[in-house]
């Protein structure tokens, strides 16, 4: 066990002191340490120092799966925490422990029997976690993280024991004063409707959890992704912020019909930023019930898919903006901001940059909320075949920075390898709708049009990866995938049903054969965009697309690289910008790679043991600098790599 040491204060710009404290390395959201021991020149020597695997594996796996069928323990996507030497990590299962961060080995292990105790299906894809909190004041050390059922969960940082005295007996009800998110009501899949799967934030003493709400109902009716800031040290809720507006709130006349009382979702599902010396949590939230159909719900809905600035004390509302109005795409915002300093025309700039899944970056003034290029409202199309649907008549488009992933679907897009491809490419959009990003869904028709080609895909350009951001140098790096999606619609004939429409499954891998890409490469990438100028610095393509390589009718083609090698979530230190990509290793395997920041070329390569999950982060433990990630397998594991 450790003792309390003196207080750790979490930084805005950057990871300090060599650890890692918070799920993207400080309150900013920055992804960003200032470590320099490993660098370009030996990167490539770094070898896996420890690893640990999931703690899920030993328990009784086949008893669990009596109540859950669908259990999983694969995907271990959390970004560990390192402070004081340990290693803070939770599983799927929502097993916390602490390691040591010099070997690995397990210093204690909590298990808060969340599966066991839980009847009902889980409303967490793949059990995923992807973080948790940390947080200590003079008398306390804690760590905080949700779970599948919608509660949070306090443990002593250095026992592993509940915190008795937070909440009810160590835990706060997430579900408590939100309509319709009652502990007696499920949804029609039996899957409660709040869930955890992203890590809380804690500053001022104020800890906030995002929420995920289920996104498939056949019921209009679902409980609202309202915020609460709850009291780091007695989990009593402090404040509740309304994200779907009620009678007398600010924003309510956008949900038109009275859709208030009854709609759900526009939730945070993904993770927060904070500014600590201006009090203000920024939250970037998500789409409405339903994600694909608005009918129920007339007008812009806001604060949907909005980025947020709150008093975190108070749960204020200080400014907005609303990127997508009535959306039906799924362009919920799915990861945190990024806060930087810039300078912008000689102009300093206390900046706020979101990425986003339609492949635009909003920048503005985190202050006050103005954006720092002008954002436009522009006309877009709104025909659609769906009855009962009004779609916006504009969407706001940035001037600035350009988008950093391909947008829409055009003939002219189609990918053209030789004639022969762009051949099938045409044919197999021929009963498609093509059209400009925020294309309306379409129902297919028999004999007619078969749907939309939604581009980027619903899972966007950017997703829960995110970006990070250099605070030495004002440039933003993000990850990104060039996908589609064909949105299928039905309406729901079950029992208890009141949708107009539902979503009946996706089309996102390929309209095309053979396994062949429909639209131009690359199909990942990584770009760098220079926030002090709008500009983009360098756009990479994320590995050289080994898997489309082998077609059959791309085999002999002399191809540029292709990317489509995974987006993996970035970490920035003093001269590197590290990810992982899920091919190109010496054996053609997974590989964590090392980028110059000024220029994306690849300066090292590292051979993984199985594919990366999480993002990945990196610390300094007895004058070692570490690189810490989780891979997959049977039973995932939390490696740590170091120089020999």
């Amino acid at each position: 066990l450790i003792m309390l040491r003196p207080q750790v204060v979490i930084a805005q710009y950057g990871a300090t002191n060599g650890e890692w404290s918070t799920y993207a390395g400080d309150l900013g959201g920055t992804k960003y340490s200032p470590l320099d021991q490993i660098t370009r020149f030996n990167f490539s020597q770094l070898e896996v120092a420890w690893r640990w695997a999931s703690a899920d594996a030993s328990l009784d796996l086949d008893a669990l799966r009596v109540i859950h069928p669908d259990l999983s323990i694969r995907n271990l996507r959390v970004t560990p925490l390192m402070i004081g030497g340990l290693i803070y990590v939770v599983t799927p299962l929502r097993l916390a422990a602490a390691l040591d961060a010099g070997t690995g080995e397990t210093r204690w292990l909590y298990d808060p029997d969340v599966i066991r105790s839980t009847r009902n299906s889980i409303n967490a894809p793949g059990y995923s976690l992807r973080g948790l909190a940390y947080w200590e004041d003079e008398n306390t050390a804690r760590i905080f993280y949700g779970t599948p059922d919608g509660y949070l969960l306090a443990v002593d940082a250095n026992t592993g024991e509940p915190i008795l005295a937070f909440g009810d007996n160590g835990r706060v009800d997430l579900s408590t004063d939100i309509p319709r998110g009652g502990r007696d009501t499920t949804d029609d899949r039996g899957f409660p409707w709040i869930s955890v799967n992203s890590p809380p934030i804690v500053a001022r003493g104020i800890v906030v959890t995002p929420v995920s709400i289920s996104d498939q109902p056949i019921t209009k009716e679902q409980p609202p992704g309202w915020v609460k800031g709850i009291d780091a040290l007695t989990g009593e809720t402090k404040w509740i912020f309304r994200t779907i507006p009620q009678s007398d709130d600010f924003g309510n006349d956008t949900w038109q019909s009275e859709s208030w009382r009854y709609t759900g979702g526009t939730n945070v599902w993904s993770a927060f930023s904070v500014d600590e010396d201006l009090g203000y949590i920024y939250l970037p939230t998500g789409t409405p019930t339903n994600d694909y159909y608005g009918g129920h719900r007339p007008g812009d809905n806001l604060f949907a898919e909005s980025l947020v600035a709150l008093n975190i004390e108070t749960g204020q509302r200080v400014w907005h903006f609303q990127a997508v109005h009535h959306g039906v795409w799924d362009y919920d915002f799915p990861t945190h901001p990024n806060l930087v300093d810039i300078t912008v025309e000689g102009r300093e700039i206390r900046a706020i940059a979101q990425v986003s899944k339609q492949g635009f970056t909003y920048v503005f003034d985190r202050v006050n909320g103005e954006p720092v290029w002008p954002i436009e409202e522009r006309s877009v199309e709104t025909d659609t075949n769906l009855n009962g649907e009004v779609l916006s008549p504009t969407q706001p488009f940035p001037t600035k920075p350009r988008p950093f992933e391909d947008q829409g679907s055009s003939i002219d897009q189609l990918v053209d390898f030789t004639p022969e491809i762009r051949s099938i490419a045409v044919d197999a959009v021929k009963n498609h709708r093509l059209g400009d990003l925020f294309s309306p869904p379409m129902m297919a028709v028999s004999g007619g049009i078969q749907g939309t080609i939604q581009r980027p895909a619903i899972g966007g350009g950017a997703n829960w990866m995110g970006s990070a951001v250099d605070p030495q140098t004002g440039i933003l790096y993000v990850p990104s995938l060039n996908a589609y999606s064909v949105m299928r619609y039905i309406t729901p004939e079950t029992e208890g049903a009141n949708l107009n429409y539902t979503q009946g499954g996706f089309n996102t891998p390929s309209l095309m054969p053979q396994g062949l890409p429909l639209f131009k490469p690359p199909y990942s990438r990584i770009t760098a965009i220079d926030l002090n100028t709008g500009e983009h610095n360098w756009m990479q393509p994320n590995g050289d697309g080994d898997r489309y390589r082998n077609l059959p009718l791309l085999r002999d083609l002399n191809l540029p690289p292709l990317g489509g090698d995974g987006r993996g979530g970035p970490v920035l230190t003093s001269t590197l910008l590290i990810s992982a990509l899920s091919a190109g290793g010496s054996n053609g395997g997974p590989r964590l790679v090392a980028r110059d920041k000024m220029t994306g070329e690849i300066v090292g390569s590292v051979d993984l043991p199985g594919g990366a999950i999480g993002t990945p982060m990196t610390y300094m433990h007895e004058d070692k600098q570490y690189i810490a990630l989780t891979v997959g397998g049977d039973v995932p594991e939390l490696i740590a790599l170091a120089l020999p």
